[in-house]
């Protein structure tokens, strides 16, 4: 199984991204995805998750990010997506996604995450 995340770069303050997490061996829509990010000197922090397609295909976001970040699937593409609007200088991190591959996981899910793929740095200049 392997995971990646890709899609980080820099941009402006109030920028956008879209973040893609694509994955071999492992079908996504069997699981819940979820994103992270750990900013330099910080600790690693939850951003968002979203079900698994068997589940109720529910969303999250932290409250700091809601209205701002919004995740998605796309279950032809095995890819979940996050997409950074009104992107600010405090969300430079590399982002992660990962799953706890349990099989019909809802989100946030109270296991812990059993696969992480390879970040993606997002800079946000002021």
């Amino acid at each position: 199984v392997q995971l990646q995340a890709y899609g980080g770069g820099v941009v402006q303050s109030g920028g956008f991204l879209r973040l893609s997490c694509a994955a071999s061996g492992i079908t996504l829509r069997y699981y819940a995805i979820h994103w992270f990010r750990q900013a330099p000197g910080k600790e690693r922090e939850g951003v968002s998750c979203i079900s698994s397609s068997d589940s109720d295909g529910s969303t999250y976001v932290v409250d700091s990010m809601k209205g701002r970040f919004t995740v998605s699937r796309d279950n032809d593409k095995n890819t979940v997506y996050l997409q950074m609007n009104s992107l600010e200088p405090e969300d430079t991190a590399v982002y992660y996604c990962a799953t706890d591959s349990v099989l019909g996981s809802g989100c946030p899910s109270p296991h812990g995450m059993r696969y992480w793929g390879k970040g993606t740095q997002v800079t946000v200049s002021s």
